[in-house]
């Protein structure tokens, strides 16, 4: 391995954890925050029409009144949001959304306004038509019928831009899956790769050594096509790594020695799955084995601050023979914690005299989470 810094590292302070409102209670929560902040925009220009038609109104009496008046509309809105998600406009579909969102309009706004005048009126009385006046009632709500127009078209737009973030979001988390899936896909046949060398050149000095190697390497390959999730507990990742250790144990015998100094609670961390395999292959092929005596690799992990932090280091030739800076497995690994974390993740690797050491940070997920 070449001294330097891996691209896309970031050193980032410690991140902590916030506790999160469950969805539905924070949307409801926002919904009538909206509306709430609508009708005190509303309350102002109201007052001074009260006060040239009917004196002067107390301002928080105007203020319940309006609010009143937008209670259907708080009511209403999840379905109008859930109905500008299912009827989006977009490029060739357009008269469709449109008529549906008009034909609703016809209903809901007068639905709304006759819901918010009866409601006003019988909660507060507010001097608007008195409560036993039906046509009072009826004239006032389809008065506030047409000013309320353009509140539907508000929400309604409302509704189309939070479903356009909503599909660009989705369309950005497929993006995602695509490249890491597509970058996991690569470390298969490089390690298989540079396994089958090794085993090839060992045939011709122990044939029985090499067929042992490529039955351990049958299981490393059926373990490592077998269908799992992008993030798996630390204990898994090292299983996997262990038997690909075995591996090379079998290809370098006793030149190989690898140790782990992981605490207990640390197991149980998620990681990238096949996240230290191609570090622990570049150590072993680019560090390890170009050493006459052979070498260590060390392999650390603990929690620091709300963060998993991972080191390997492996003894190196003093020479820089090494090359793994330039190799597919550490280009690899950033981009997939780049994909995976943003800028939310450290990924460095530098030299020493006789040695090199990758470190990684990434925040902090149990299993159990």
């Amino acid at each position: 391995m070449r001294s330097g810094r891996a691209a896309g590292s970031a050193r980032l302070g410690p991140l902590k954890s916030v506790g999160r409102v469950p969805g539905s209670l924070r949307s409801l929560a926002v919904i009538i925050a909206a509306w709430a902040l609508i009708a005190l925009a509303w309350t102002p220009p109201t007052i001074l029409i009260q006060a040239l038609s009917a004196g002067s109104p107390g301002a928080l009496q105007v203020f319940l009144y309006v609010l009143m008046n937008f209670v259907p509309w708080m009511v209403a809105t999840p379905l109008l949001l859930h109905m500008g998600r299912r009827f989006a406009f977009s490029e060739g579909r357009v008269l469709r959304p449109l008529a549906v969102h008009g034909a609703v309009g016809l209903v809901a706004i007068p639905a709304t306004a006759l819901a918010g005048t009866v409601l006003a009126v019988v909660t507060l009385g507010h001097g608007q038509p008195e409560a036993g006046s039906l046509r009072q009632v009826l004239s006032a709500s389809t008065i506030t019928a047409f000013y309320t127009v353009p509140t539907y078209i508000g929400v309604a737009a409302v509704a189309q831009a939070l479903g356009y973030f909503q599909r660009f979001r989705e369309r950005e988390r497929l993006l995602a899956r695509a490249q890491l899936q597509a970058l996991r896909a690569q470390i298969n046949p490089h390690f298989l790769f540079n396994a089958l060398n090794a085993i090839s050149a060992l045939g011709y000095r122990d044939a029985a050594r090499a067929d042992a190697a490529i039955s351990m390497l049958a299981e490393l390959m059926r373990a490592s096509l077998e269908e799992r999730a992008q993030q798996i507990a630390l204990k898994e990742e090292i299983a996997f790594v262990r038997l690909y250790v075995d591996l090379y144990g079998i290809l370098l015998g006793n030149a190989l020695q690898v140790s782990f100094d992981i605490a207990g609670p640390v197991w149980q961390a998620m990681v990238p799955t096949m996240l230290l395999q191609p570090l622990m292959e570049n150590a072993i092929v680019h560090g390890v084995a170009l050493l006459p005596a052979g070498g260590r690799i060390v392999v650390r992990a603990h929690i620091r601050e709300a963060r998993l932090v991972l080191s390997l280091i492996n003894d190196a030739p003093a020479d820089g023979r090494s090359a793994g800076g330039k190799g597919i497995g550490l280009s690899n690994t950033a981009e997939r914690l780049r994909a995976l974390y943003g800028d939310a993740h450290l990924f460095e690797m530098y030299r020493g005299a006789r040695s090199v050491t990758v470190d990684i940070s990434i925040p902090l997920r149990s299993e159990s989470a």
